[in-house]
This record gives structure tokens, sequence and C-alpha cells, in this order.
């Protein structure tokens, strides 16, 4: 299932329920972990920030920053820190 903006899926309110439900540019890069991590920072921020206009847009930023935290990039991996 490829994803575009707008398409998020709302199972119980949340735009991911699993990981595999997340993009398939997440899945394929990141480790099952950082996925686990993405997905539940991003459920937050969207329920948090739900009434944004931009809510899309801040729940991904929040997620890739929650990530962040306990991944890095090296050599074109995602490694913990």
């Amino acid at each position: 299932m490829t994803m575009e903006t707008g398409d998020i899926p709302r199972e119980n309110g949340m735009p991911y329920a699993r990981d595999e439900d997340l993009p398939p540019a997440i899945r394929n890069h990141l480790p099952p972990h950082a996925q686990e991590i993405f997905r539940t920072a991003f459920n937050h921020a969207w329920q948090t920030y739900r009434q944004s206009a931009r809510v899309e847009e801040i729940a991904h930023r929040v997620a890739w920053a929650a990530v962040k935290k306990r991944y890095q990039k090296l050599a074109g991996e995602w490694v913990p820190r």
C-alpha cells in the first residue's frame, strides 16, 4: 500500500495502528525498534495536534525527532546511539 499525503488510515483514531501501516519509506529504512518509536511518536503528536491544519507535517517532525534521539544514520544505515 503506497501512501500519499492525506491518505493516512484512521483505525481506532490513530493514523498508524501497526508498524506495517507505516509508509514504505519508513518501513524500508528504519530498523523495527525505530519504526515503533516513529509510529508511537507520530500517533501521539497526531492526537495532540489534530486540530491543526498542519497536523501531518507536525506529526512527521515529532516522529523523526523521537527517532533521532535514539538512532543515528551512519554510512546510510540507522543504528542505535
